[in-house]
Order: C-alpha cells, then sequence, then structure tokens
C-alpha cells in the first residue's frame, strides 16, 4: 500500500526501534534450547565400556590400607577407616554394567528369570534416564539396581564435587524411575581390590560421605574383548570353589556372546555347588534399593522428563539439519551449474544483446550526506565513455554534499552533471525527483558511495537492444577492502566474498530463471518508461530497489545481469555498521516479499517470477537460513558429548565444499583467490551475525514493527578506484545547476 501522504521524515532524525520484547524471546527461547542441549549431551555423551578406561592404576599405593589392597571387593569406605568384605565360599555376585541397554538387557533379564537368578545392575544415570522402563523390569525381574554415575567417568580424576554431580543426578534418575535410591557404588573403569591406588581411595572417601558403599569385582569375564562365549564362561567361574563378584556388562557394544555365555555359565556354577546372592546380602549390609521421599521422585520424574523432551528434539532437530544440508548443498551445487552456464553463454564467441546502445543515459545519483565519497563518484560519472547526463538530487543533506558537487561541476567544467536539491524526503523521493528530471529514456540509478569503471555505463546499458529487456543488475563490488585498519579491512573482505560468492552468483542464477528479485541500488538501469509504468520508486519498504525490481518483474518486463558492468561500493566498515545495512537490507526484502506475494498465484511472467523468485527467497534467503545455524550448534555439541574428531571431519567437509564453491564463483568473477584464506574465520564470525540480523529482522516483521531507515557513516577512499582521466572531450558541455529549497 502506497503512502503518498505520509511526511517526509529526516534520515539523521528516524527514530530507531527497538523490538526488546521480540529479542527477549529470540534470547529466552536460545537459552531453553542450549538447556536441552546440554541435558541431551550429557543423557547420550559416548559412554565407553570398561576396557576403554583400563582396570589397572598406575598411581602410588602409600595410602591404602593393606585391609583394602588385600581384602574383598566390597569396600565400605564411610567410617574414618575403611574396611572391605569377601564373597563367601562359593557364592556368586552377578554383576552387569554400562546399562541399561534396550537391545540387551532385556536379553540378560530373560535368562536370569529362565533361570530364577538375581544379579546387580550397575546402571550408568544418562542411560537409565532414556531407558526408565528398563530400570523397572530389572527390579519386576528380582535384581537390584546401584549407581555407575552418570556420564562414565573415572573418578579417580574428578574432584569432590564431579563425584557428588554424578552420584546425585544417578540418584535423582533411580528416584524418578523407581521412587527408590541405591547405596551401591562401582566406580566406572574400577578393577579389583588390589589395584586400588591413592586416587582411587580418595574417591571412595568422597562417596563414603554421601553414604555409599563400593562395590568391585574379582571375577572379570573380560566380555568386552568379546573373546567368544567359551571363554566369557571359563572366565567367570572362580578358582578352587571360592566366593566372587562377576563383572559382565550388558551395554557399550555387541553383548550377544553375554548373553549367549550367561545362559551356560548359571547352570554350570549351579553344579558345581555356587549359590547365587547379591552383594550386599552375601556380606550382611542391609538390603539396597529403598524407597525414597515424594520431592525426591518429583524431581527425578522431572529430569526423566527432561531428557525425554530434550531427545525428541534433538533428534527431530538433527534430521532436520541433514534435510537443511542436502538442500543447501544441493542449492550450491545447482547454482554454481548454472551461474557457470550463464557465464558461458555471454562469452561465447558471437554474443551480443542486439545493435549497440548509443542513446544518452540520465545517471541519477541520490545523496544524503555524502560529502566523503561524493566528489570520486561524480568524477567517475564524469569519465564515463558513454554519453551521460548526470543528476545529483541532494536529498536535505546536512554536510555541504550540494556545495562539494557545485564546487567540482565548476573547478573542473562538467557540464554533463546536475545537482538538484531538495527537503529531505528519504532515498526513494530522491531518486523520484531524479526520474522526473531526467532528459533520457534510459536511466542508470547509482548510491551516492559507488564509483563506476568508464566503460560501465555503456556496458550497463547494453542488454536495452533487447526490446523485452526492463531493467539490468550491473555487478557491484567492495571498494574499502583494504583501509582503515586491519578490523575493518577485515570486515570489508569478509562482505567481498560474500557479494562475489553470493549476490553475484545468484544474480546470474535469477537471470537464467528470469525471476530476478533485486536491481541493486548500487549500480543498476532502467526504461524511463518502466519506470513511470510501475509508479516510481516506492517508499512502502526499506528496501526500495527489491521492492522496484519486483514491481518491474510483475510487470512482464525482463530483468538481466550484466556482469561486465562494474561498480565499486563503499561496505560497511564496522560490525555495527554491517548489522544496521544488512538489518534494513534483511527487513526490507522481507516487506517487499509481502508486498507482492499475490505474484505467486498469478499467471505469466509475473506468476513465474512469484513461484520461482520469491518461492526461492522464501525457502533459501529465510527459512533454512533461520535453522542454517544449527550447523554451528551441533558443532559444539560434537566437540563437547560426541567424538571430537569425527565432527571435525565433518565440519571440515562442510567448509570444503564452500570452498570449492567460492573458488569456481571468484573465477568467474575473475577475482584473485588470495582472500579466500578467510572464508574459514568468516563462517566463525561472520556467518553468525548474519544469522542474527536475520532472527532480528524475522521478529520484529513478526511483531509488526516498521523500522526507520538507518544511515551508515561513510569513511570515503574510494579515489582509487577512479580512472585516470575525468571527462572525455566529446561531451556535451551544458552546465545546469538546479535548486529546490
Amino acid at each position: 500500500m502506497r503512502h503518498p501522504h505520509r511526511a517526509p521524515v529526516t534520515d539523521a532524525g528516524r527514530r530507531r526501534v527497538r523490538p526488546r520484547a521480540g529479542v527477549l524471546l529470540v534470547v529466552v527461547a536460545l537459552l531453553m534450547f542450549g538447556c536441552l542441549l546440554v541435558v541431551n549431551g550429557l543423557a547420550r555423551s559416548e559412554v565407553g565400556v570398561d576396557a576403554t578406561g583400563g582396570h589397572a592404576s598406575a598411581g602410588t599405593h602409600d595410602e591404602v590400607p593393606a585391609a583394602i589392597t588385600g581384602g574383598g571387593p566390597v569396600v565400605d569406605a564411610r567410617g574414618a577407616t575403611p574396611v572391605s568384605a569377601r564373597m563367601p565360599a562359593r557364592t556368586i555376585s552377578l554383576t552387569f554394567d554400562d546399562g541399561p541397554d534396550p537391545t540387551w538387557t532385556p536379553q540378560i533379564l530373560e535368562v536370569l528369570r529362565r533361570h530364577q537368578v538375581p544379579a546387580t545392575f550397575f546402571v550408568v544415570g544418562s542411560m537409565a534416564a532414556q531407558h526408565p522402563d528398563l530400570l523397572r523390569d530389572i527390579r519386576a525381574a528380582g535384581s537390584e539396581v546401584g549407581v555407575h554415575t552418570f556420564t562414565h567417568p573415572d573418578l579417580s580424576a574428578a574432584s569432590d564435587l564431579r563425584i557428588d554431580r554424578e552420584l546425585s543426578e544417578t540418584q535423582l534418575v533411580l528416584a524418578g524411575a523407581l521412587g527408590e535410591s541405591s547405596y551401591l557404588l562401582r566406580p566406572p573403569y574400577s578393577s579389583t581390590a588390589d589395584a586400588v591406588d591413592d586416587d582411587a581411595l580418595r574417591s571412595f572417601r568422597a562417596a563414603g560421605a554421601d553414604g555409599y558403599v563400593t562395590v568391585l569385582s574379582d571375577v572379570d569375564s573380560r566380555d568386552w574383548e568379546r573373546p567368544g562365549v567359551d571363554a566369557i564362561v571359563r572366565n567367570s567361574i572362580p578358582a578352587n570353589g571360592t566366593g566372587g563378584i562377576v563383572l559382565l556388562h550388558d551395554a557399550g557394544g555387541d553383548r550377544s556372546q553375554t548373553v549367549a555365555a550367561l545362559d551356560r555359565l548359571i547352570p554350570e556354577l549351579r553344579a558345581q555347588g555356587y549359590r547365587f546372592e547379591v552383594p550386599e546380602a552375601a556380606v550382611g549390609l542391609p538390603l539396597d534399593n529403598q524407597p525414597v521421599g515424594t520431592v525426591d521422585q518429583l524431581l527425578g520424574s522431572v529430569l526423566i522428563g527432561l531428557v525425554a523432551i530434550a531427545g525428541v528434539v534433538v533428534d527431530a532437530l538433527t534430521w532436520l539439519l541433514v534435510v537443511v544440508g542436502v538442500l543447501v548443498v544441493a542449492r550450491l551445487v545447482l547454482m554454481l551449474v548454472v551461474a557457470v552456464r550463464h557465464h558461458r553463454r555471454r562469452h561465447r564467441p558471437g554474443f551480443t544483446w542486439g545493435p549497440p546502445v548509443t542513446a544518452p543515459v540520465s545517471v541519477i545519483v541520490p545523496a544524503y550526506d555524502e560529502k566523503e565519497n561524493i566528489a570520486a563518484t561524480v568524477r567517475s560519472l564524469a569519465a564515463s565513455t558513454h554519453r551521460v547526463e548526470v543528476i545529483v538530487v541532494d536529498d536535505g543533506s546536512t554536510d555541504g554534499t550540494a556545495e562539494i558537487v557545485e564546487a567540482l561541476v565548476r573547478a573542473e567544467r562538467l557540464p554533463n552533471v546536475r545537482v538538484v536539491r531538495q527537503a529531505n524526503g528519504g532515498k526513494p523521493a530522491a531518486l523520484n525527483t531524479g526520474i522526473a528530471h531526467a532528459r533520457h529514456e534510459l536511466v542508470v540509478m547509482i548510491d551516492g558511495d559507488t564509483v563506476f569503471a568508464p566503460e560501465t555505463v555503456g556496458r550497463l546499458v547494453a542488454p536495452f537492444a533487447d526490446p523485452s529487456v526492463g531493467a539490468v543488475a550491473g555487478n557491484a563490488k567492495v571498494a574499502n577492502q583494504a583501509q582503515g585498519g586491519v578490523w575493518r579491512s577485515l570486515i570489508a573482505r569478509w562482505q567481498h566474498i560474500e557479494y562475489v560468492m553470493g549476490f553475484n552468483v545468484d544474480r546470474r542464477v535469477y537471470d537464467v530463471l528470469r525471476c530476478m528479485p533485486t536491481v541493486p541500488g548500487a549500480i543498476g538501469a532502467f526504461r524511463r518508461r518502466v519506470l513511470l509504468e510501475v509508479g516510481g520508486v516506492s517508499d512502502d519498504t526499506l528496501a526500495e530497489d527489491t521492492d522496484l525490481t519486483m514491481a518491474v518483474c510483475r510487470s512482464g518486463w525482463r530483468v538481466v545481469y550484466e556482469e561486465t558492468a562494474t561498480a565499486w561500493t563503499e561496505a560497511p566498515a564496522t560490525l555495527g555498521q554491517l548489522w544496521r545495512q544488512r538489518y534494513r537490507w534483511s527487513y526490507g526484502t522481507m516487506q517487499s516479499m509481502w508486498k507482492h506475494r499475490r505474484a505467486v498465484l498469478e499467471s505469466g511472467a509475473s506468476g513465474r517470477f512469484g513461484r520461482a523468485g520469491l518461492g526461492h527467497l522464501a525457502v533459501f534467503q529465510v527459512l533454512l537460513p533461520l535453522l542454517a545455524p544449527l550447523v554451528d550448534i551441533f558443532l559444539v555439541y560434537g566437540l563437547l558429548f560426541l567424538d571430537p574428531v569425527t565432527t571435525l571431519v565433518a565440519w571440515s567437509a562442510v567448509l570444503g565444499v564452500q570452498l570449492a564453491a567460492a573458488v569456481i564463483a571468484f573465477r568467474l568473477e575473475r577475482e584473485p583467490l588470495g582472500v579466500l584464506w578467510l572464508l574459514p574465520l568468516q563462517q566463525v564470525v561472520y556467518r553468525q551475525l548474519m544469522y542474527a540480523v536475520l532472527i532480528r529482522s524475522v521478529v520484529t516483521a513478526a511483531g509488526g514493527i516498521r523500522l526507520g531507515w538507518q544511515k551508515l557513516r561513510r569513511v570515503g577512499g574510494l579515489d582509487v578506484h577512479l580512472p585516470p582521466t575525468t571527462a572525455p572531450a566529446d561531451h556535451p558541455r551544458q552546465l545546469v545547476v538546479l535548486s529546490r529549497r
């Protein structure tokens, strides 16, 4: 909807609206998501079986009493002096570590039920939180549940605080799943009593202070090696009829040999006169698995619920990430194929748009406080090899922009340059004023911080030899790549990579598909009658160039990309300026998409633009970029909770694909490849800012907030891109300086 009567507001005076409620909502959502990832990471981190940690300690034994190293596998360190106990003769306790596992624990329970033998399952809290039903199955089968920590760390190397957290979190899971607690602990990577060193004893004491009795093993089945059923059975039978606590596993890998061996081991032990007891009953300690209070049970249920929710969310996002990754890679490959095709078509021998376009061109330069660059901009246009008139529309500048141009016109005798002054009305109003004053049918629009090569205008208007072409997008490049210090130069070079890899490759594809959404404000050309046909430049959105281009496409005119028409424009030099510019671009693009949404349902050229152009923007410029941060989030997640080597290899593979695409894009643009060493750092820093900009823009748009134009501070320095001459001698010599106050 147009607002023809809306009073103009000065760029400097526009109030900047901050949708703080939306930002707060995003921050809260990210924090909640982060918490779910941490919960899921702790619950599903890769837990190693005992074999990976080693069964023998290599530390000192100076503080370990002989009663422990020479004692039994049950160590009670709850008192001042640790004591140990052995299993009675011909008494066996079957114990299982690292579970519960949804595949192997039920099979082991079935064998135990069939033989009516109790066992003790030392469970990992993170696994138990994912499978609380298996804990209930263990208790229903007559077996007991002990503690094997929450994330399976080596407690001998852990702090007392970490030990307390590992045990208390596992107890919460037991409370939530069973309404019971356990005081039996088996430390991960523990072995027999004679291997206890000073560090291990310290951890036993720390656990004892919390009321735990440590249950080691003195018979190792070595089933974690998967040596075969016969070997597991042989390893699990104590020598000479002595009693023992047998170490087995119900998780941590393929336990089919363990299941088969257990079915043979129990009858064989019985045949040798063994009886089966749980450890605490065998050594005369109170029974384990006692009821807990309502509060503990409630807290445990909450923890199990969080783990379940986190698992569902992360699993769903993982699959979504796979879909996003496939779509992004497929799009990247397709875009490059089409872009290469576009390049080859335009550079094949004999290609031409038609007869040479020699008609004069009106170049419109809207300028508001552009004193840093306006002289360089005007000089570059005046030096054009194509006949031009330059109309500088001073939109109420307060820094003497108009005076600089007028002085330049007088000093350098530039008769093809005009200055039009007007009260500040915004960039669309300035462009419309320029269109009204344009004398020629072909109109070029250029920003006041941009310089052209002498041949740029001629190349830019060449496609108008085709009568179906209504507008032409030029090739904008970042000018200030090596100005303003290392940091500002770095930001500019990141934008240079983005311009080459993103904007210009995209425009090649849009050209081929005939659905160009944006002719850049820095360098674009239009037929004047097309501009008048679509009602001029609208101020309905903050992306007036995108809005205008979409209107041209919907009117049935073809919009093309001319890669040889080059302009250099000043890019934002700081992250703050970059944020403001991209925030306006992103928000304005969404405004334009919404304004022209009906094109999706229209027929002909308008419908093709709506379905191809708007559809592509909606999916690949809004929806998928909103999900793209998952790549970086899961990178951190993988480094913390999964195999970091595998994670880095996967991330490097994605980066490698992007690097290959960048090389192709830079070759198409004939740009040096040296800057691409910054690509990995761009992915870590620059891309995150673009995500934040898009999220902020979506939140702002969803909240119905209208932003004001945000003027960027210029630093200048475009003179290095000026041609050696200023104005060709054959330019018409007429000087017109207009003033509208």
